[in-house]
């Protein structure tokens, strides 16, 4: 049985070894159900040579050697699906791995289809299968089981068949160049930085008056920290729905808050009770010409018919071109192209724009008609 790594010396032998390669595959398992930042629990890396998993929960436990790895720019870093790992080295020590390859954008550069599993690649690439059973297992409890350890080596193992026949299909198809395009969004600090005062924009919430507004920023903001503060989830010290609540109705007393029915009974009495009325009174001392400006679409004259053409159009190219949909263009990017032929987003750039956006505004203005032949559609330049 593989013995995990438990030591700072050991750690910093195998981060030592691992350097010395030009790439190593990583992941980690993490908790996050109770706390605001993950906990991470385990760590597991491979090179061409070797595999190793890292308690991260071991006691007296150094990571800066593994830390130095993530940011020695002499080795690849290669993730599936790479965000949350990334975010858990950022907050760990506010730096980024660079460079990254994410085998999980990769292949939807090559036509894998949208946000394709780690599983589905396995299973495709190298015709084995993952033992799901640990998937969702308590990472935190210790000792770690011999499954535990073997399934968190497959991991890494198999993300280095992954990773090497994705290259090499990116190579052949002269699209390496696309994935560091996406690359540069995932290395990016701003993508990692958790700013309370842009907390309101991960709410679903739709405020018309710009006094709403500004309470829902400050409520939001007030939440964000807090929540930092405590380490713990969101929704566990002030709940979305409230959030809306709140900036409807603007209690700026704590008898009005006690009123509101989306809140706890009770909440207004609490120390939050008194820091949300602040919160509300903030926002609405705020001058409405300091307010974020939200970037709306323009209403389309023609209804949505126009999308939906550009969504068949997209689809025809997704399959002609054997490249995802979602990595060409997003329904919002279809959205701003049927409003905007200048419109700023990715889909009228580089690459995406010589395979679909030209395309794309040549269907808005007519100069291209969709057809279908032998069962499958087809685009026809028309003349004029």
């Amino acid at each position: 049985m593989m013995e995990p790594i438990t030591t700072s010396d050991q750690l910093a032998l195998a981060c030592e070894r691992l350097a010395r390669h030009p790439y190593v595959t990583v992941d980690t398992e993490f908790l996050r159900e109770t706390t605001f930042y993950p906990l991470l629990c385990v760590i597991q890396m491979a090179s061409t040579e070797e595999a190793v998993v890292i308690d991260a929960l071991a006691e007296g436990l150094d990571l800066r050697p593994f830390l130095a790895l993530m940011a020695n720019e002499s080795v690849l870093k290669v993730f599936h699906a790479a965000r949350q790992d990334i975010e858990i080295v950022w907050h760990k020590a506010n730096l980024v791995p660079y460079p990254i390859f994410d085998t999980q954008v990769a292949a939807m550069v090559l036509g894998y289809g949208d946000s394709v599993s780690y599983d589905q690649l396995v299973q495709r690439i190298s015709g084995g299968a993952i033992d799901k059973s640990h998937r969702f297992t308590d990472w935190s409890r210790r000792p770690l089981s011999a499954a535990q350890l073997t399934y968190a080596v497959s991991d890494v193992t198999h993300l280095r068949d992954i990773y090497s026949s994705l290259s090499h299909d990116l190579k052949r198809r002269g699209r390496a160049e696309w994935v560091q395009e996406e690359m540069k969004i995932l290395t990016s600090a701003d993508t990692y930085r958790v700013d309370p005062d842009r907390a309101w924009e991960r709410l679903k919430t739709r405020v018309r008056k710009p006094r709403e507004f500004a309470v829902l920023i400050e409520v939001a903001a007030w939440r964000e920290r807090e929540a930092q503060a405590r380490d713990v989830p969101r929704g566990r010290v002030l709940k979305d729905d409230a959030i809306a609540d709140i900036a409807m109705h603007a209690p700026a007393s704590t008898e009005k808050l006690a009123a509101l029915r989306s809140l706890p009974r009770g909440y207004e009495r609490s120390k939050w009770g008194q820091e949300i009325v602040d919160a509300v009174r903030r926002g609405l001392e705020r001058d409405p010409e300091t307010l974020p400006q939200i970037e709306r679409s323009k209403p389309l004259t023609t209804g949505m018919a126009i999308v939906e053409l550009l969504k068949v159009l997209l689809r025809m190219t997704a399959e002609r071109h054997g490249v995802a949909a979602k990595v060409i263009a997003t329904v919002e990017d279809l959205e701003r192209i049927a409003g905007d032929d200048d419109a700023d987003i990715p889909a009228l750039k580089g690459w995406r724009r010589a395979m679909f956006g030209e395309s794309a505004i040549a269907l808005k203005h007519g100069r291209l008609a969709l057809a279908i032949e032998k069962g499958r559609v087809i685009a026809i330049e028309r003349a004029g």
